[in-house]
């Protein structure tokens, strides 16, 4: 071999290690973005099911305190008044937003609907 074909041999795997270089950051970029997003995922799914168990746990409580009536004085069957309860107490019971928070206890009309209809 000559000087001068070394010498590109050299630039050649030079090269060659940068793009490897560059690639393995970029990858790197990725995992790190990805387990951020991942984490994330966790931390909400906790706090979602954290959620849940209120939910349920309010849930057993009310069924416990409404009287056994099918038919309430006010008209509303013992399975509405489990709904307005949950309403009440902030939560949404239509079925597009199920379970999750009203924001700033703001009306729902898909929820009223729910627990009013035909009253």
């Amino acid at each position: 071999m000559t000087k001068e074909g070394h010498g590109l041999d050299k630039q050649a795997v030079y090269d060659q290690l940068k793009n490897l270089e560059n690639q393995l950051q970029q990858t790197l970029s990725q995992f790190t973005d990805l387990q951020a997003e991942l984490t994330q995922v966790f931390e909400q799914n906790a706090e979602l099911e954290i959620e849940n168990q209120h939910l349920r746990d309010l849930l057993r409580e009310l069924q416990k305190s409404l009287p056994e009536d099918p038919q309430t004085p006010q008209g509303l069957s013992k399975s509405r008044q489990i709904l307005e309860k949950l309403y009440e107490e902030g939560f949404h019971v239509c079925r597009e937003f199920y379970g999750t928070r009203r924001k700033q206890d703001e009306e729902c009309a898909f929820c009223l609907e729910v627990i009013y209809r035909d009253q």
